[in-house]
């Protein structure tokens, strides 16, 4: 049994959810987000301002998916609703970041500079050596992140790299001299 997939899920004023054929939309103050699911395996009713979700079968695959399109239909109502939001922080010396029209262009160090064209969807700022992505669509927001992040991940010695705000990045201690 899913834990989350049991829950009902309340829809917020000024939201409006819609199902047709396999399609969910949501439509919210801050735009709207579409995704596609399985309704051959999971049944999703919405019944004054509450969804309900139900697997069909009782396979394993039927419920894993029951919890994942919970959760998946509840990321996209806070969605529309408030921004997500993540940081980075790029530290090293001489590594630095900056938003030039579409792309997001760094120096890290490379003989060349990191250029990432930056998804419509999403707002990057770059400041310093922070970076801050936002935009409605959790999924979009924690994958480009992550792709970011993996330019120039955070090295144990001295903690260079690009790493999350909140991350802790555990050092090691150098090689001793006699």
């Amino acid at each position: 049994m899913s834990r989350i997939g049991k829950q009902q899920i309340e829809i917020p004023e000024k939201t409006e959810v819609t199902i047709t054929g396999d399609e969910l939309l949501v439509r919210g103050p801050l735009g709207e987000l579409k995704k596609n699911f399985k309704p051959e395996v999971v049944k999703v009713e919405i019944k004054d301002r509450i969804i309900s979700l139900a697997p069909l079968e009782e396979t394993p695959f039927s419920k894993a998916l029951w919890g994942t399109t919970a959760s998946h239909i509840i990321n996209m109502i806070k969605g529309v609703n408030e921004v997500y939001q993540k940081k980075l922080i790029v530290e090293g010396v001489g590594f630095k970041s900056e938003v030039k029209g579409d792309k997001l262009v760094m120096s890290l160090g490379f003989s060349h500079l990191v250029e990432i064209d930056i998804p419509k969807e999403l707002t990057v700022t770059a400041e310093k050596n922070n970076i801050t992505v936002s935009g409605i669509n959790k999924e979009l927001v924690g994958q480009w992140t992550a792709m970011v992040r993996s330019k120039k991940k955070p090295e144990p010695y001295k903690g260079k790299g690009i790493r999350y705000k909140d991350e802790v990045v555990r050092r090691k201690q150098g090689k001793k001299s006699v």
